[in-house]
């Protein structure tokens, strides 16, 4: 086998099928392990840690006592480049896919023809087959004077050795607000200048105008529906032009407009694929072509981490001709992970009633609720839910709250389950807790 693109999911695939027996090249011109451990899901949580405890210190005066409590960026920094990059060096990784019968290449790898591949000027055949994984790169839009400036993407304010005095962030999804929130936290003044209507437009409604609430009491400033005109930048930092003549100014400029695939080197023609698509498109068992199978970003199901790990696990049991389950995609958990937490699976309220689905709704604000009530600061959030009525089961629900991301899990299980809601209404649930107020978004499905 060949692998090309050793990110989580290629490296899975890549160390197991070497374990199973196979003999695997793994080719990626970065780093082996992809986004997620050395700018990704990994550092970026150590820095919300952070961010959060220093947080949670100053909550102390409302509940119990006093304190107070001054945040060290460079503490977070020397985590983050010490426990989870290893100072950017993937040495570790390489060795461990090495140790499991796999050969490494750095490299840009191009198909070349049916099994055939190019790395670095020497062709390889790869007898069994071919898995694409090449994951996606930082978008960066085309703003007048942008490309011209030393701006930001998540991979450099990973690196970061210091917080800003200020920070300007163009985007509001999620690795937007998540770092805008962070580097706030830990002692920068933010500007979030998001195009949409909204912060996190991929999600609710309800859990973009909460994020903003909360955002703006914390003392960042927040501008929505305002799409970015022009960037300059000079000694005294940046100038980002907006809307009708605004002007935000700012130490640093972070760009978190989303992500693109590129899929125009990789050879695809020689295999009947198209190399101006934006996403592959396999099939149930992750093929896109006899003896090729696609995982990852590039299939357009989802860029995270989990969705790489998902379906290489369904590949490798292909590869292997061991029967396994189908891919299927009603289910797809996301977490966002701000404070308070936003968690979703399936569909939105408006997701499903543009699929033409019998909607029913359920609400509840998780201050309402005992444990809510208890937590007191830093309890923002909510619990809604999307039923199919027809066939009264959950197609989506959102979690956003202290414990967002965990209380998902209750209500993945459900949407992937297609658990009956009369059923869900009837379970015991235990209190005081925050999924508790599950019950009450069942009980309010109107």
């Amino acid at each position: 086998m060949v692998v090309i693109g050793m990110g989580p999911g290629g490296e899975n695939v890549g160390g197991l099928l070497a374990e199973a027996g196979l003999s695997v090249l793994g080719v990626d011109a970065r780093l082996l392990g992809g986004e997620c451990p050395y700018f990704g899901c990994v550092p970026s949580k150590m820095l919300i840690r952070g961010a959060n405890a220093v947080t949670e210190a100053r909550r102390v005066p409302e509940l119990a006592g006093k304190s107070t409590v001054e945040p060290d960026f460079g503490q977070v920094a020397t985590r983050i480049r010490d426990e989870a990059t290893d100072n950017w060096d993937d040495k570790g990784a390489v060795d461990r896919f090495i140790g499991k019968g796999g050969t490494f290449v750095r490299g840009r790898a191009r198909i070349t023809g049916p099994g055939t591949v190019s790395v670095n000027g020497t062709e390889y055949t790869a007898r069994r087959g071919i898995v694409l994984n090449t994951g996606s790169d930082p978008l960066v839009p085309s703003i007048p004077g942008l490309a011209d400036t030393p701006f930001w993407t998540n991979r450099d304010a990973l690196r970061a050795e210091r917080a800003p005095e200020s920070l300007c962030v163009l985007g509001g999804g999620p690795i937007g607000v998540e770092l805008a929130q962070a580097f706030s936290r830990l002692g920068s003044t933010v500007t979030v200048i998001q195009s949409r209507p909204r912060l996190l437009p991929g999600d609710e409604p309800e859990a973009g105008d909460l994020l903003a609430e909360v955002f703006r009491a914390e003392g960042i400033t927040v501008h929505t529906g305002a799409k970015a005109r022009a960037v300059r930048h000079d000694a005294d930092g940046f100038a980002v032009e907006f809307g009708a003549g605004d002007v935000a100014r700012a130490q640093a400029l972070l760009v978190a407009t989303g992500r693109r695939t590129n899929l125009a080197d990789l050879g695809l023609e020689t295999i009947g694929l198209d190399p101006a698509a934006r996403f592959l498109d396999p099939d149930e068992q992750l093929r896109v072509a006899d003896g090729v199978w696609a995982i990852g970003d590039i299939t357009g199901k989802g860029a995270f981490t989990h969705m790489s790990m998902y379906q290489s696990a369904i590949a490798v049991r292909d590869i292997l001709g061991e029967p396994g389950q189908r891919a299927e995609y009603h289910a797809v958990p996301r977490v966002t992970f701000t404070d308070p937490e936003v968690g979703s699976v399936g569909l939105t309220e408006a997701q499903a009633r543009e699929q033409g689905l019998s909607v029913r709704v359920g609400y509840t604000p998780l201050a309402n609720s005992t444990r809510g009530w208890i937590h007191k600061a830093g309890a923002e959030g909510f619990i809604k839910i999307v039923e199919d009525a027809d066939r009264g089961v959950l197609v989506g629900a959102t979690s956003v709250g202290p414990t967002g991301g965990e209380t998902l899990s209750y209500l993945a299980v459900a949407v992937h389950g297609e658990v009956p809601t009369k059923r869900l209404a009837g379970m015991i649930f235990a209190y005081p807790t925050f999924y508790r107020a599950i019950e009450s978004a069942l009980a309010d499905l109107h």
